[in-house]
Formats: structure tokens, sequence, C-alpha cells
């Protein structure tokens, strides 16, 4: 890692980070709105180059200590019984640019979460079919993309041990809200692991490895941990901290943001989530004024869950929150949980409204 991009970083942004905040996307928080995510604003997180995929020649490869290695083509997943799960996704660094100092990455600010329809065979299924051999510990997903991170270059990989591996939902999924993958989201093929960040959901899958020891790839055993310092192993991330944001209100300004409201009843609208349980309660407030917001039937077991609440908009300038508390009692912190990767950070909205 060049000197310029050590963490941790005060200040303005790097050019670098700027070019990251290009290639990928947000989801417009306005498109809270919806109960699933338009495929076109679903939130995007690449970490090297879209690979040139032929969806007819594809082959998907299941091997290593399995009795029966699988070599399977697209036709033949879709052959097999499918499943549709509504599932929410977030990016492990979702919020990262909120924090101060912070780590040189992809500097999302709160849009790195979306929710979609996902359609595709049930792990299960094809595991079963290669029919894994005693004495396997984790289960490799090889995307096709390739790249250098930290100095090393690797495939992106990440693992599961097979009882993560195993559940009824977790996906090889081929269709996305009704149609085929695009080439952003994984086409043809993708790994959908319900209420874990998005990076264990590999994208343009084409090997499955199933394996007797601690998978030590880049992804799984550098990366994406929680870590108080940069020398600490750190804890591996796994399900989605708990959650909320609101459709900010009214209108904005172009350049900073900042949104203009008319005085009046104004309806707030927001979704919470979170990957350790269900959502049990959602708060909303008026310059530190709490009080608790109307939550609507559960979408899924895996999919974020829409609030609402009434604001009484009173002339001036007002700073609005939102948190939610799920069923474990984790409740979102008001200030940003510091990581020295920026991971995880699930502080309470703010938006910053002038009532006219």
């Amino acid at each position: 890692m060049s000197e310029k991009r050590r963490p941790p970083i005060v200040g303005r942004y790097l050019q670098e980070e700027v070019a990251l905040a290009t290639r990928n996307s947000g989801m417009p928080l306005e498109a809270l709105r919806y109960d699933v995510t338009p495929a076109g604003l679903h939130y995007l997180l690449i970490h090297f180059d879209i690979p040139e995929g032929d969806a007819a020649a594809w082959r998907l490869r299941v091997e290593g200590l399995v009795s029966h290695p699988l070599e399977l083509a697209l036709a033949d997943l879709r052959r097999m019984p499918t499943k549709t799960l509504r599932v929410t996704l977030e990016c492990a660094g979702n919020g990262r640019g909120q924090t101060t100092p912070r780590y040189p990455s992809m500097p999302w600010l709160e849009e790195g979460v979306s929710t979609a329809d996902w359609t595709g065979v049930p792990l299960r299924a094809v595991l079963q079919e290669a029919g894994l051999k005693s004495g396997v510990r984790e289960l490799v997903f090889h995307g096709a993309d390739r790249g250098f991170d930290r100095g090393i270059e690797h495939g992106y990989a990440r693992s599961l041990e097979p009882g993560e591996a195993l559940h009824d939902d977790v996906l090889l999924a081929y269709d996305m809200n009704g149609a085929p993958l695009l080439p952003q989201h994984g086409a043809p093929l993708r790994l959908l692991v319900p209420r874990w960040y998005g990076m264990a959901s590999v994208k343009w899958l084409e090997r499955i490895e199933a394996i007797d020891r601690a998978f030590d790839g880049v992804q799984q055993a550098l990366s994406y941990h929680f870590r108080a310092s940069a020398e600490e192993k750190g804890i591996p991330c796994t399900r989605m901290r708990v959650n909320s944001l609101m459709v900010p209100p009214g209108i904005p300004d172009f350049f900073g943001r900042r949104r203009t409201v008319d005085a009046g009843e104004v309806e707030i609208l927001g979704r919470a989530w979170s990957g350790e349980g269900a959502v049990r309660r959602v708060e909303f407030a008026v310059d530190g004024e709490w009080q608790d917001a109307a939550l609507e039937a559960a979408a899924g077991a895996h999919a974020w869950r829409r609030w609402r609440v009434r604001w009484s908009a009173a002339r001036g300038a007002h700073e609005l929150r939102c948190r939610a508390t799920d069923a474990t009692g984790a409740v979102q912190p008001l200030e940003a949980p510091y990581d020295a990767a920026g991971f995880g950070n699930n502080a309470a909205q703010r938006v910053e409204v002038t009532v006219r």
C-alpha cells in the first residue's frame, strides 16, 4: 500500500476514492419508496472488472472433497426446482465515507443497500447432488473476476462453513426481479447469502470447491474483518447489523443535498433491516425528540421492513434522525462505531431540513 493510501485518512477524498465512486453506485435514497429496488437502481460494489461472460458457454464446476464432481450448464440449473426470495443486501462498507479518520476504499455514505427478488436453485440441492465427503470444513465460492488487492493478485473468492452453505435459503441465483441477471449483478450466476453483508454473495460464480481447511484467500482472511486497529486479526464480517434509513423529505439542493420542506403535515417513509433478527421497533426524531414510527408487516424473512411516521413540520432548521431495534435487542448507535477499515457503520441517519 502506498504511503498516500495508508490509513487512517482525514480530509479531502483521494482521486482513487473518487474513481471508485464513479465505477460503483449506490441506491438513491428516494428509491426506498420501492418495496423491491429496480435492477438499475440496486447498489453495486464491483471489486475488479466485470468479466466477459457467455451464458451459453458458461459452466459451474463443483469439485474438491465431493463424491460426484459436477459441471453444470445454466440450462441444467434452470431445470432444477427453483426458489424465489426477497432479500436485502448491504455492503459491509456502507457508511465508510461518513467516518473520520477513514479507510481509503469505496467512500459509501449510506446508499450501499437495496432489496431485490432473487430466483435460483437452493445451493443445498447442488451440494447434495455432488455429495460432500466427510472432513469438509469450508465451501469456497470462486468468481470469474480477478485483480489486485492489498498488493496480491487473486480471483475474488469467499467461503462458508457447511452449516451456513446448506441453509435452505442460500441460492445459486440466475434471475433478479424476474429477469436474467444483468452483467453488473453477476450474470449468468451468483451466490446469494441472505442476511449476510453483500461480500458473501459472490458474483460471476464459476466454481465451488469443498476443502478440508480454513480458506485463506485475500477477501476471506485479510479483508472484511471488524478491527479497532489495522494490526489486529479482527472479527469476520458476517451478518448485517441493525440499520434503517428514511426517504429524505421535500426537495434537495443540487450540490449540498440539504432538504427544503413546506410547513405542515409531512409523511416520512423509511426502511429498516437486520441480519441478526427481525426488526421490532423504529424510532424517529426531530431535533433529538424521539417517537415511535409505525411498522408495516414484514415483506419476508430476509427483506427490509417499511415504516412510516407523521411529522408536523414547523418553520426553521431541523435535524431528522431514525434508528431501529431488532429482536436481539440491538439498537443503532447515535454515533458511528469506529472501525479501522470502515466496516459496519450503522449509526442513526441524519437528515438536515429547512422548513419554509
